[in-house]
């Protein structure tokens, strides 16, 4: 059975919300807008190394709205990666645009090119979604992992997250000799912690990737997760437990096959005390985003009710039956981990 109902609503970004993306750096001017891109007179599908259609298809432009367009996508480049220092765009070229034909929010892929090292980055442009911009808000406050993001009008610049998606690395590393099992194992723990916590949805094996990290004779790895559309939309918990997703079971085998309950429990509670540490170390702008979120619509009121009641059950906690927003639910969620740790 699917775990995720169907295709959510995008969310306009609120006043407050606006007010704190300008407040933090996230909301700046940009040459480019997302409906600028929908402009494209042609495209075709774009294929892998192995000749499989990825579903993402490469875009053309008119040519002369063409070079407006990638002067516009280069500088978009520099104020991402550079604070707006123009002169990096100088040995950059756009080598293609693409569009995501599934999924429905069609965001686009902008592949950028350093002529002197031909060395290649991405970035994204999708519509802006408060649900989206909550949870890179989220990862980027209460995650080890740091998100670059602008938002200016409807439209969402993001920066490309490295890393071997999930899927392919199920299939293409589970078997490798130098697989550090535990350690992924390990890893997987605290990343379905961190999505229960902070009510991050839908994580399964094509919505993170793997980053890995050589380290004299060890390798460290770190899941990070590339899709934030389901930040607390759905009304299940489960949905927000990876260790519900079936096409997570490969690497969530490997755990119940090396950890014990009690290990696990250790690592859950390792991940818990950093998560702690995060909220304390951005207290300020934490409550000032929670304050917008418990204001703000992102879920509709039955997945409200659901998921308070069942979290309420889950954790023994009448108080969640109180909330009457997402934004109170996830509030409710982080203090109660501040509260029992």
């Amino acid at each position: 059975m699917a775990l995720i109902s169907k295709k959510k609503n995008i969310y306009p970004v609120s006043s407050r919300l606006k007010g704190y993306l300008a407040n933090h750096g996230r909301a700046l001017q940009i040459p480019i807008t997302y409906n600028d891109l929908t402009r494209f007179n042609n495209a075709i599908p774009l294929y892998d190394s192995d000749g499989k259609d990825t579903l993402w298809e490469t875009l053309f432009f008119p040519q002369d709205d063409m070079n407006h367009i990638y002067f516009g996508l280069k500088n978009i480049y520099a104020i991402l990666k550079a604070d707006g220092d123009l002169s990096v765009m100088e040995h950059l070229y756009v080598d293609r645009v693409d569009a995501c034909t599934y999924g429905n929010t069609y965001p686009f892929r902008v592949r950028i090119v350093n002529r002197i090292n031909d060395n290649f980055d991405y970035f994204y442009i999708k519509k802006a979604d408060a649900s989206r911009i909550y949870g890179l808000e989220l990862e980027h406050l209460l995650s080890p992992n740091r998100m670059s993001y602008i938002v200016n009008g409807d439209t969402l610049i993001e920066e490309h997250i490295p890393g071997i998606p999930g899927d392919q690395f199920i299939k293409k590393y589970m078997n490798d000799g130098k697989l550090n099992k535990i350690r992924l194992a390990k890893e997987f723990v605290k990343f379905t912690e961190r999505c229960f916590v902070r009510l991050l949805g839908d994580m399964h094996s094509n919505n993170f990737v793997i980053d890995i990290t050589p380290d004299f004779e060890e390798i460290h790895y770190r899941i990070k997760s590339i899709d934030f559309d389901q930040q607390s939309y759905e009304g299940r918990k489960v949905v927000y437990m990876p260790q519900y997703f079936k096409q997570n079971n490969p690497i969530i085998n490997i755990g119940l096959e090396l950890m014990t309950p009690a290990t696990v429990k250790q690592y859950q509670k390792e991940e818990r005390s950093l998560i702690i540490n995060r909220m304390k170390a951005s207290s300020h702008n934490l409550k000032e985003l929670m304050k917008c979120m418990r204001k703000d619509t992102i879920s509709i009121p039955e997945h409200v009710e659901n998921l308070k009641k069942e979290l309420a059950q889950h954790y023994s906690h009448d108080k969640f039956l109180e909330c009457k927003s997402m934004g109170d639910v996830v509030a409710e969620s982080l203090q109660y981990l501040h509260d029992h740790h």
